[in-house]
């Protein structure tokens, strides 16, 4: 018999797991609790680990007429632009993973994963479905919504993000801690921007107690900045947070001129900063009937770019490891196992560029990427993983 699987959540990591799992033979629906569905956010990378399973469901194409393919990875100095580490990405990314690196803007993704699964099953997603709670017997997982609905399934998989509902009940609340970081988003159109303005590089700019990133989306139409800086006071954790641009210039004043044209270009009431919390990662996933993944599970900071790509594996995984199993409990141990010490091991690494990227000096900067080959270390381990091939064991 058909498993009927329910997933709690309809960002990028719930409706991947829902694609992969439809693909594979599965009935699935979708449970959101947002009015309509949307994305918020700008810029999202999308290496070729990630890019497996896009491809897999049909949306590659699709996302990459929206990418650009950044040339390089580019790491610089904060003030002078110096540059003092770069690997290349583009056509020797392809080459070697045999799958592109993409940036896109969220939105494109969101949309295109939405379109898969709808297509897949008609009406898979049902809106305004916030959950209370979930109970669980041994024939059945039930979620109850606060609307006073209740649904039931084989399997329920809790995709609901750093806050999640699933995941506290199964093992309590997971207390969040501030990481003394927040992040500034803005994005500039290109035709605003004077002609030539930066390569197609996906660039790292690093200085005392803070660092930028910036790279192009939408076909190269628009300018993604993200810039994370040390900020004392520890505000809500909350994307759609808007803040003053003056304190974003403030925050940025010295730095390259590029870096500031960029910020004198943007929309003075679209500056939105975030503060970034750090969770631990879950160690235990699962019950025998319920699952989490993505942010529930692992958290994840924006210093690797990774953590969208992390749960698009989660799906990809989630549905193999079920399918190759012969229990329901099996497969989700199994699920558990092949994802956890790698979602960890970007998490920490994460963390780690966090340190990096903050110091205090060019002279602490050029001595760590000197003793490091961040090119060879990221092809070696993150980028080659391919989350539908890989061995479960």
């Amino acid at each position: 018999m058909t498993k009927k699987i329910l997933i709690i959540g309809a960002g990028l990591g719930g409706l991947t797991a829902a694609g992969c799992l439809l693909k594979a033979g599965f009935d699935v629906e979708v449970y959101e609790q947002a009015p309509k569905l949307a994305e918020v956010g700008a810029g999202i990378q999308m290496s070729a680990n990630a890019m497996h399973v896009l491809n897999h469901l049909g949306i590659g194409d699709k996302i990459s007429s929206q990418s650009v393919r950044p040339a390089a990875y580019v790491f610089r100095l904060h003030d002078t632009g110096e540059i003092v580490d770069t690997f290349s990405l583009s056509e020797e990314h392809l080459k070697m993973h045999k799958a592109p690196y993409n940036q896109a803007h969220r939105a494109d993704l969101h949309r295109f994963l939405s379109e898969c699964v709808e297509g897949l099953k008609e009406n898979c997603i049902r809106l305004n479905k916030k959950v209370i709670q979930f109970k669980e017997t041994a024939r059945e997982a039930t979620v109850l919504f606060e609307d006073g609905t209740n649904a039931s399934g084989d399997i329920l998989v809790g995709a609901d993000g750093v806050k999640s509902i699933i995941r506290d009940q199964m093992f309590g609340a997971i207390p969040a801690t501030y990481t003394g970081d927040s992040a500034w988003r803005i994005t500039v159109p290109r035709e605003d921007l004077p002609e030539n303005f930066m390569d197609h590089v996906m660039s790292v700019w690093m200085g005392p107690g803070k660092h930028a990133v910036t790279y192009w989306i939408k076909g190269g139409e628009l300018l993604n900045f993200v810039g994370c800086v040390e900020t004392p006071v520890a505000p809500d954790e909350s994307w759609t947070a808007k803040f003053s641009w003056d304190k974003l210039q403030s925050d940025f004043n010295g730095w390259h001129p590029d870096i500031q044209r960029i910020i004198n270009l943007a929309d003075k009431d679209e500056c939105y900063r975030w503060a970034l919390y750090n969770r631990p990662v879950v160690q235990q996933w699962s019950t025998d009937r319920v699952t989490i993944l993505g942010d529930a599970a692992h958290s994840t900071l924006p210093y690797l770019a990774q953590g969208a790509a992390m749960a698009i594996e989660d799906g990809a995984v989630l549905a193999r490891a079920l399918l190759q199993s012969g229990s329901i409990p099996d497969g989700l141990e199994l699920y558990q196992q092949n994802r956890y010490e790698r979602t960890k091991k970007v998490v920490e690494t994460s963390n780690m560029n966090r340190r990096i990227f903050h110091l205090n000096s060019a002279a602490e900067i050029r001595e760590h990427f000197s003793n490091r080959n961040e090119g060879d270390d990221r092809n070696g381990w993150l980028y080659s993983y391919n989350p539908l091939t890989v061995d479960l064991v």
